[in-house]
């Protein structure tokens, strides 16, 4: 039990980046009704143009930042006018075929790029220990968790306090009575889809100052982040985050205390038992039940 302090630390230091990275995949999924089977790529491309931009281009890790922001919404905003809005509104399946094949797409065509070798993305800080009573973390991890929450912050607030945020909000509730009110719809949707790609090409670059970038990543990734949002609720911002941080920490307490071998089936376990106590999440809202 001495080490319990030290599993639920690096269970919630994984499961912020979990957070993150579904944080993304809940706007695309819960509000845009698109199941994106492409969000693993976005994410590993993040993590790829981040080792671009800081080793490559010689960019400082936030200029890094800003730079894969803006090109990775840039993407998501063209990916939506140019491919998704061809199929919007005909079922989820023709969405279901199309960013599966966009996956295809997008991890080939990294694979071509950069090869297969892990790309290491330059990081502000050093990954020396920090000690706090029983726990021992990096600062660059610690860094990490920061950032991510501060990422989180932000999105709340353009979901929750700006005009575009209640635009989004008023278009997934009633697309035709907000286009009577004068909103954009279709540009309500690239710009929730130009967010959802931002949130998870970031999150992929901060694990790449981590760990590594690999082109391989990405069907890993989006295995993650559909079990955070049906753990949430689809649409759900603290789902997302709740689910996040309880499978950090449920994987971090598995792979100390019984084997870390089995630690990537945890997930769908977890899944299993929330379905059958809350079928539509932990956070579904009262329309998603109806």
């Amino acid at each position: 039990m001495e080490l319990l302090p030290q599993y639920l630390a690096n269970g919630l230091v994984t499961g912020s980046f979990y957070a993150l990275s579904a944080l993304g995949l809940t706007l695309i999924l819960g509000l845009m009704r698109v199941v994106n089977f492409a969000h693993g790529e976005l994410y590993m491309l993040g993590g790829v143009m981040g080792w671009w931009a800081t080793s490559r281009l010689g960019l400082d890790f936030f200029s890094g930042l800003l730079l894969v922001a803006v090109a990775m919404g840039a993407f998501g905003w063209l990916v939506d006018r140019l491919l998704i809005e061809r199929i919007r509104d005909q079922g989820e399946e023709p969405g279901i075929l199309l960013t599966i094949g966009l996956s295809i797409f997008l991890a080939n065509t990294a694979l071509l790029a950069v090869g297969t070798a892990p790309l290491k993305v330059e990081a502000p800080l050093s990954s020396g220990p920090l000690i706090m009573g029983p726990v021992v973390l990096t600062k660059l991890r610690l860094f990490a968790v920061a950032v991510c929450a501060v990422l989180i912050a932000l999105a709340w607030v353009v979901i929750h306090k700006t005009r575009l945020g209640r635009a989004m909000r008023a278009t997934f509730q009633d697309p035709m009575a907000a286009q009577l009110a004068g909103v954009r719809t279709a540009n309500v949707y690239a710009a929730t889809f130009a967010m959802g790609t931002v949130i998870a090409s970031l999150a992929g670059m901060l694990l790449g100052s981590i760990y590594s970038a690999q082109v391989s990543v990405g069907g890993l990734v989006s295995m993650k982040a559909f079990v955070v949002v049906i753990l949430g609720g689809m649409g759900s911002f603290a789902g997302a985050i709740v689910g996040g941080v309880l499978l950090g920490v449920v994987e971090a307490l598995w792979g100390g205390y019984v084997a870390t071998g089995w630690v990537d089936i945890i997930g769908f376990g977890l899944v299993i038992l929330t379905l059958l106590v809350r079928p539509y999440g932990l956070f579904s809202t009262r329309a998603e039940r109806a």
